[in-house]
């Protein structure tokens, strides 16, 4: 970040000055909050007359609120001069931190209801800073000149949108409520504390300039700030300004290779070339047609080649052909059902079979009739887009046979309205890439899982079940579909936050064996010990230690004393050996011994036994009585918990840390990745799953992907995920979804059928 000029008149840090704007902005901030507190009852008492079984949850949270509404107010006070505080001296304090500081001290995992209001007040966070973003990247550098720190953001602003959010965290955190209430509360806070919120921003920043701190950035026309958004963003208002004509990626691909064929054929012919513009959708469905036109000898087996020659065929009729499909629809042959299930069928020529042979239930004869050419195209394209979705996504069992329930009403929307192809906001596409993000990978594992299966399998149910030729369907299953998945998501969300602190736990734990065994090993290299003293070291001192520097880091008073400890028993073992034994010097650290003992499970009278047997054995040595040494009591079985099995994408990581031969470029690339970037894992089979980046740990620099359930299934350092791309195992991630990239596998499945298409 470039170094802030100094503004005229100031030198830098002006403490009085910075007082100043905190008693003007932390005031302000503590009356909006207050304001807001004071209806939130009467919200709740409103929510409670609709709340149905939950009636009871919200009139207990009014009474809560009304009980605590000081403490309240005050807890949230507290944490702003707290930030601000840290500010003026000049060290600012990281609002993550604060957050998620509660569950540091050891490797128990935060309640769930904990992980949802932290989830809750990080989208508060995010509205604030979406809404003033210009605005406080100019109080952000004021304050950081005014505090004299290198920076300020979001995250280290003590008035900042994310410390904000965790004031108002902290401000209900001993209260009593309902995790429903709770999350109606932040979520309030959302619709009328932010746009206080920014007025107190304005006045801070109007109060800085007044004062002469960088004019220089001053303030650009203001306008106001749009309305709180949801939790999950509503997706019909993120479409509504979209084209409804919008063409994806896969179609600029294809266009692009299409028109230099084009111009191609044309310069061969002796007349001029083809400029490119946009895509145009009329022209990207004739040009599919004619690759399909010119490929299908290839694609066709014998039979179907055969029969298409036969006599004086005429084509099926549109209607015809709409009562095959639905008749298909409704109950699917067992060969058709099977052809999903085999990766070496096609779906399109299974799918144009069953339809000429299901036509002599509607008294028409097969050997007089064959498939009309846009027919034909229609099933082709959506036969082999189903087939490359089969085969690409992670869809197994129950998955795989729901998605391939879809293959007879999708083919009848592309008979129907053919846009469905090339308009990305289509209702049929839209439904089929949220039910095939549902499905992919989903093994109904967990209880989640198999509620959002249940719910795929009742949206299909209703598709087949209501789907004549009316396509309004697919809008009402896809809106009913979206608002599940809003719900859904959350729970992913916690999901992915307990998958990184369970990694985060695991690497704590496992730096602090590390450090432990080698404080072990750096005092167990001396002469052999009895066997009494090298036991307690291996064992309780040796687990004592690992839990000290788990609670306290790399430093701290338990750490100090547990490392005097054994250095104090080790000096005890060399004076035995000279003949001297201070029992004094035991019983003094008679305290830390049973602390020691205690945390392995021996309690009372059991560690005064083992502390007994250490002195007769440092008495047996001292009298060279070996045979008087005494034997430590049985200790309790005590483990710490193992790191969880690794699943890296059917991938051996050992064989990536082996790997030298892998691109320094990519390594770096992946150092600096954002959280949140999707990549494609490609597992030994070719199956393709997505991966999202959701934490990378401070300790050991690992990269935690989890997939889309937020279940963590791939922890890998930038070196081993460059190793994965030399040997084609990962890839950037296409964000246009399952329809969008199936398209390009159909494309490219295509491509290599029309050499001239190159």
């Amino acid at each position: 970040m470039m170094s802030n000029p100094q503004p005229a008149g100031h030198s830098g840090t002006d403490r009085a000055l910075l007082v100043k704007v905190r008693d003007a902005a932390l005031p302000a901030l503590g009356a909006a909050f207050g304001k807001v507190l004071a209806g939130f009852d009467d919200v709740l008492f409103d929510r409670a007359e609709v709340a149905g079984a939950s009636q009871l949850l919200f009139l207990d949270g009014m009474r809560e609120l009304r009980r605590r509404r000081d403490e309240i107010n005050t807890r949230f006070n507290a944490h702003l001069r707290q930030a601000w505080d840290a500010l003026a001296a000049a060290a600012p304090q990281s609002a993550e931190d604060v957050l998620v500081g509660h569950g540091e001290g050891g490797l128990s995992l935060m309640t769930e209801h904990v992980l949802e209001s932290q989830l809750a007040v990080r989208n508060f966070a995010t509205i604030l800073l979406r809404d003033w973003k210009p605005l406080l990247a100019r109080i952000d550098r004021r304050l950081a000149w005014l505090g004299g720190v290198a920076e300020l953001d979001a995250g280290t602003n003590p008035i900042g949108p994310e410390h904000i959010g965790v004031a108002v965290h902290e401000a209900f955190a001993t209260c009593d409520l309902a995790a429903e209430v709770r999350l109606v509360l932040i979520k309030l806070c959302e619709r009328e504390f932010a746009q206080l919120v920014g007025k107190v921003y304005q006045a801070v920043d109007e109060q800085l300039l007044q004062a002469g701190v960088m004019p220089e950035i001053s303030p650009r026309p203001r306008t106001p700030p749009r309305p709180a958004a949801p939790l999950w963003p509503d997706e019909t208002v993120a479409h509504a300004n979209e084209d409804p004509h919008q063409v994806p990626a896969w179609a600029h691909r294809f266009a692009e290779r299409w028109g230099q064929r084009q111009a191609d054929a044309t310069t061969a012919g002796g007349a001029g070339g083809n400029e490119s513009g946009p895509v145009d959708s009329q022209v990207l469905l004739e040009a599919l047609h004619e690759l399909l036109a010119q490929t299908r000898h290839v694609r066709e087996d014998a039979t179907a080649a055969a029969q298409a020659a036969v006599g004086q065929q005429r084509p099926l009729s549109q209607r015809e052909m709409m009562s095959v499909l639905s008749l298909l629809q409704a109950t699917p042959s067992a060969a058709l059902r099977a052809a999903t299930g085999d990766a070496g069928e096609s779906l399109g020529q299974r799918l144009k079979s069953e339809v000429l042979s299901g036509a002599t239930q509607l008294g028409v004869d097969p050997s007089q009739t064959r498939l009309d050419p846009q027919d034909e195209d229609a099933i082709d394209l959506v036969g082999m887009l189903f087939d490359v979705m089969l085969d690409e996504r992670e869809l197994e069992g129950r998955s795989r046979e729901l998605i391939g329930r879809l293959v007879v009403p999708f083919v009848k929307v592309a008979m129907l309205d053919r846009r469905m192809f090339v308009q990305k906001t289509h209702p049929a596409r839209k439904l089929l890439n949220s039910l095939a993000e549902a499905c992919e990978g989903n093994t109904g594992e967990s209880q989640a899982e198999r509620v959002l299966m249940g719910k795929v399998e009742e949206i299909i149910e209703r598709l087949v079940a209501e789907f004549n030729e009316n396509l309004a369907i697919f809008l009402t299953l896809e809106e009913e579909f979206r608002e599940f998945l809003a719900q859904h998501r959350r729970r992913i969300e916690i999901a992915e936050r307990r998958a990184a602190e369970t990694q985060r736990g695991q690497e704590k734990l496992e730096l602090a064996r590390r450090r432990a065994a080698a404080e072990l090993d750096k005092r167990l290299q001396a002469d052999a010990l009895p066997e009494a003293i090298e036991n307690f070291l291996r064992q309780p001192w040796n687990h004592h230690l690992t839990l000290s520097l788990l609670r306290e880091g790399d430093s701290g008073e338990g750490i100090d004393e547990t490392l005097a400890l054994a250095d104090a028993v080790l000096e005890e073992v060399a004076q035995a050996r000279r003949q001297v034994v201070e029992r004094t010097l035991l019983q003094a650290k008679a305290p830390v011994l049973r602390k020691v003992f205690t945390s392995v499970g021996l309690h009372g009278d059991a560690s005064a036994v083992a502390i007994e047997a250490l002195h007769a054995t440092l008495q047996a040595i001292a009298e060279a009585r070996p045979d008087l040494e005494r034997a430590l009591p049985e200790l309790p079985q005590v483990t710490l918990p193992t790191p969880p099995a690794q699943d890296n994408a059917g991938f051996e990581l050992e064989e990536a840390a082996r790997a030298e031969d892998f691109d320094h470029t990519d390594a770096d690339r992946f150092r600096h990745m954002e959280i949140g970037t999707w990549l494609d894992f490609i597992d030994k089979d070719g199956k393709v799953q997505a991966g999202k980046l959701s934490w990378v740990s401070p300790i050991s620099s690992r990269l935690l992907f989890v997939n889309r359930r937020g279940v963590r299934f791939c922890v890998a350092s930038p070196e081993e995920l460059a190793v994965m791309v030399r040997l084609e195992r990962l890839r950037p991630h296409a964000a246009d979804g399952a329809f969008d990239s199936a398209m390009q596998g159909v494309i490219d499945r295509l491509d290599p059928l029309t050499p001239t298409l190159h």
